[in-house]
């Protein structure tokens, strides 16, 4: 069955980026030119999911204001002539990106809360989950591999890679066998493991397909971790009674509530950019001269 929603959880309030997220979505904090948002939206519409539920809080309003049409923009682009029709391609790809609705998470009681939020828009069909946090750029969309691995084994997916043994405990961990290639089942997981408790090196970052079960599983979750109801808990269940597919999927993973992974994401990227990039590759290699 071909997935075709997906709902990115974006109501979380950032304090680890204050003060930049005091009045600005960590989610619209730019990746270079383009706030890391679109990028998540982007990976999906490529990997075929035409539906997205993006959950917001009351303060996160401009991240309508982003995927909304923008017609006094689009009308002084226009006026700009050819010199401008780049740019005003763009702001209206932005609008057509795919079908986007929204959906206010009134409080912050942790992902599995913030995903209950949309078992209406869901319904009975399978859907992908992209981290609102997470933005991984490669050829190959994340989504699209996942997608690709639910097609065939009919399971629930998540996307994992390895983490540091010194990082783990910030993440899940997760008990695991080979399958092929880049695949392992996953027969149980914990959600931020005290040292010595952690199954494997792998966690799940930030990309995930699930079945409409989960909502019902969810509501008879504990809280968890935080005092907050935590996704991987009830995932747990799933993994444990009928196995999930893990993906160590390919591409580069930015962790956007983070100030490093911040900065990494804008160099990488402004690295790879064929306007300036050559440029600003100089220009890091005459500044680490100084350091």
């Amino acid at each position: 069955m071909k997935i075709k929603k997906a709902i990115i959880p974006a109501a979380g309030l950032g304090t680890r980026m204050l003060p930049a997220t005091k009045a600005m979505p960590k989610e619209m904090i730019p990746i270079v030119d383009k706030p890391a948002i679109q990028y998540i939206v982007e990976e999906a519409a490529e990997s075929g999911i035409t539906d997205i539920l993006i959950i917001i809080s009351d303060e996160k309003s401009i991240i309508e204001e982003h995927f909304s049409k923008s017609p006094e923009l689009e009308k002084k682009l226009k006026a700009g002539g050819e010199s401008k029709k780049e740019l005003l391609n763009e702001v209206i790809g932005i609008a057509n990106l795919a079908n986007i609705t929204y959906i206010k998470q009134r409080e912050q009681k942790g992902l599995g809360h913030a995903v209950l939020q949309a078992k209406d828009f869901v319904g009975n069909e399978p859907f992908v989950i992209l981290y609102g946090d997470d933005v991984i750029i490669g050829e190959d969309p994340c989504t699209a591999q996942l997608c690709r691995a639910y097609e065939k084994y009919g399971k629930g997916v998540v996307g994992i890679n390895k983490v540091s043994r010194d990082d783990i405990h910030r993440y899940s961990s997760m008990e695991l066998s080979f399958m092929c290639e880049n695949i392992y089942k996953i027969t149980d997981m914990i959600e931020k493991p005290t040292k010595g408790k952690e199954y494997s090196l792998f966690s799940i970052l930030g990309r995930c397909i699930l079945s409409p079960e989960i909502f019902d599983i969810l509501k008879h979750t504990p809280y968890g971790f935080g005092n907050e109801l935590q996704l991987t808990d009830a995932m747990r269940e799933i993994a444990i009674k009928d196995g999930l597919i893990g993906v160590d999927f390919t591409g580069k993973r930015y962790d956007m509530g983070d100030k490093l992974g911040i900065l990494q994401a804008s160099i990488e990227v402004g690295l790879k950019n064929r306007e300036f990039g050559n440029e600003f590759k100089g220009y890091l290699k005459e500044l680490v001269k100084t350091f």
